[in-house]
C-alpha cells in the first residue's frame, strides 16, 4: 500500500474585508479569513487530505485567527510566526463577483527565504501546490518559483494556479514569463478562463488552451469558466462539463480554490497523484473527477466567503443528483 499523499501548499493568508451593502442600504464590512493557497489548505483539510502549510502567518490579531482557523481544521502550520502584519484585501461584491483592492507590502506571507522553505517543507511531502499571489512579482516570487522547480526534481508532484490579480503584479511581462517557466515542472495546472486571457492577451481563448498545452509538461491542465462550468485535459482525452444548479448563489469568493482542492484531493484519495498516472486518465475517469470538483465549487458558492464543503457534503451533493 502506498502512504496516504502529504501535501505541502505555500502561497498567501491574507484578511478578506468584504464590504456589501444590506438591504437598507447599509453598507457591511465582514473580515473573512482567506488568501487562495489558504483557502486550499483548508479546502483539503475538510476533504480529509493531510496538508501542511508553509507560509509564515502574522503574529497579529488577524494573524492569530488565521493560525487558529488552519490548526482547528487539521491542518499543520509548518512556518514559524513572523511580526509582520497581515496582508488584507479589500473586497467589493458586484452582482455576486468580487473585486479586489490589497494592502501587501512588508508583510508576514512575503516573509519567505530559501532557507525557510528547506526548513519547512516537510520530508514526507508527495506534493506542493503553489498558487496566486505568491508568483505575482517581488523577492516572495523568487523564492517560491525556487522551490517549485526544487520540489519537481526531487520526485514531487507539483500543481500551480496563477489566480491572476493584475493590479498586484509587478511586471506583467516577467510574470507571463515566470508562469511559462513553472510549467516545466508543473504536474497539474489549474486556472481560470480570466487567467488564460491576461497571461495570453493576444489570442482567443480556445487558442490560447492549445499554446498552454504545447507550452505545458503538465499531466493534467484545469480550465474553470464561472457561470460556464469548466474544462479538463489529459494526453488521452478532454471532457467539458456546465456547473451543476445552485439554489442560491451568494458570492464565488473561494470557488477556484474549493475547485483546486477537490482535483487534488479525488486524485490522492484514488492513488492516482503521479505524474504517469494522471497523464493517463481517460474521459470516463476525467468525467467523474469534473463533476465533483464542479459540485464542490457550487456548494461553495451556496455560502458567504470561502467555506470548501466536507467529503461528506461533496458526497451529498452528487446523490441527491442521481436520485
Amino acid at each position: 500500500m502506498r502512504p496516504d499523499p502529504i501535501i505541502a501548499i505555500g502561497g498567501e493568508n491574507l484578511i478578506d474585508s468584504v464590504q456589501s451593502t444590506s438591504p437598507t442600504g447599509d453598507v457591511l464590512c465582514t473580515d473573512n479569513l482567506g488568501g487562495s493557497p489558504y483557502n486550499v489548505a483548508v479546502a483539503l483539510a475538510r476533504q480529509d487530505v493531510a496538508a501542511h502549510y508553509l507560509t509564515p502567518i502574522s503574529t497579529d490579531p488577524f494573524g492569530q485567527r488565521l493560525a487558529d482557523h488552519l490548526t482547528r481544521e487539521g491542518v499543520i502550520v509548518a512556518a514559524p510566526s513572523s511580526t509582520a502584519p497581515t496582508t488584507r484585501a479589500i473586497v467589493s461584491i458586484e452582482n455576486g463577483m468580487p473585486h479586489y483592492r490589497f494592502q501587501r507590502d512588508n508583510t508576514a506571507e512575503r516573509a519567505v527565504t530559501t532557507d525557510l522553505m528547506d526548513k519547512v517543507m516537510p520530508k514526507t511531502a508527495s506534493h506542493l501546490h503553489v498558487g496566486s499571489l505568491a508568483f505575482a512579482g517581488g523577492a516572495d516570487a523568487e523564492v517560491w518559483e525556487t522551490a517549485f522547480h526544487a520540489a519537481a526534481q526531487q520526485g514531487l508532484t507539483t500543481s500551480l494556479d496563477p489566480n491572476v490579480r493584475p493590479s498586484l503584479v509587478d511586471d506583467p511581462d516577467e510574470f507571463r514569463a515566470r508562469f511559462r517557466r513553472l510549467l516545466s515542472s508543473a504536474t497539474v495546472v489549474k486556472l481560470s478562463d480570466e487567467d488564460i486571457g491576461w497571461i495570453y492577451p493576444d489570442l482567443s481563448i480556445d487558442h490560447a488552451m492549445t499554446r498552454l498545452r504545447e507550452e505545458s509538461q503538465a499531466a493534467l491542465i484545469a480550465l474553470t469558466k464561472g457561470p460556464d462550468g469548466a474544462e479538463l485535459w489529459t494526453a488521452n482525452g478532454h471532457v467539458a462539463q456546465p456547473n451543476p444548479k445552485i439554489d442560491a448563489l451568494v458570492d464565488t469568493i473561494g470557488a477556484g480554490d474549493t475547485f483546486m482542492a477537490t482535483l487534488l484531493a479525488q486524485l490522492a484519495a484514488r492513488k492516482q497523484l503521479s505524474h504517469g498516472v494522471i497523464a493517463g486518465l481517460e474521459p470516463a475517469a476525467l468525467s467523474g473527477l469534473l463533476k465533483r470538483c464542479l459540485h464542490a465549487a457550487c456548494l461553495n458558492c451556496a455560502q458567504s466567503g470561502c467555506n470548501p464543503p466536507t467529503t461528506a457534503a461533496i458526497d451529498g451533493a452528487l446523490a441527491k443528483e442521481t436520485t
